[in-house]
């Protein structure tokens, strides 16, 4: 891999794993209602998850794709079944009483098999893999991989930070209601490109 392209890889990676998607949105609310420390399971589980995932959709796992195109479209049909289903669970994440102590946040495991279901996370490692890989060498896929792991989690972290940030507001009930159920439409309105690709 020339410098060149190592140099668009980490631009690609960066600007991917910072904008808005569902693992970003669903660490902002975990940051806002569990706080930074009990969120960090979540944010190693994406960051060492995706990673993973690169590494096997780079390795060849996309043939299957190829080879059977309907387990795209299940696939497609299991990833906003679980969308909706996450969504549902942000936006009853904070009871009534505004209690921020009360439920649990996404485990280590959960994050990382939910890279699976994710389709942004499809979306960067298919394009990451294709794009950047031209040798399509094991070398060249690993180092995909590892760019993109070296980049996900800050990027990811700097959402979950926010979150927690924007607790300080949300000490009332209310507001924290009103930002869950919020940031439950924005991770059901992520779904638009898969709904309706252009």
């Amino acid at each position: 891999m020339t410098y060149d392209i190592l140099l668009a890889l980490i631009a690609f990676a960066f600007v991917t794993s910072i904008t808005p998607g569902p693992n970003n949105l669903m660490l902002m609310a975990s940051g806002a209602n569990f706080g930074f420390r009990r969120s960090i399971p979540h944010m190693l589980g994406i960051g060492l998850g995706f990673t993973l995932m690169v590494l096997l959709v780079g390795a060849g796992l996309v043939q299957v794709f190829d080879r059977y195109p309907v387990s795209y479209s299940v696939l497609k049909v299991v990833s906003v079944i679980y969308l909706l289903y996450l969504a549902w669970k942000i936006a009853h994440a904070a009871p009534a009483t505004g209690d921020l102590a009360a439920g649990t946040p996404m485990t280590f495991l959960q994050a990382a098999a939910f890279q699976w279901v994710n389709p942004k996370a499809w979306a960067m490692a298919l394009t990451a893999t294709t794009a950047y890989t031209p040798s399509q060498t094991l070398h060249a896929i690993a180092l995909v991989a590892l760019v993109f792991g070296a980049v996900n989690l800050p990027s990811v972290s700097t959402w979950t930070f926010l979150g927690q940030q924007m607790s300080r507001v949300l000490t009332n009930p209310r507001r924290l209601v009103a930002f869950n159920w919020t940031m439950a439409v924005l991770l059901v309105a992520s779904l638009y490109p898969v709904l309706w690709p252009s």
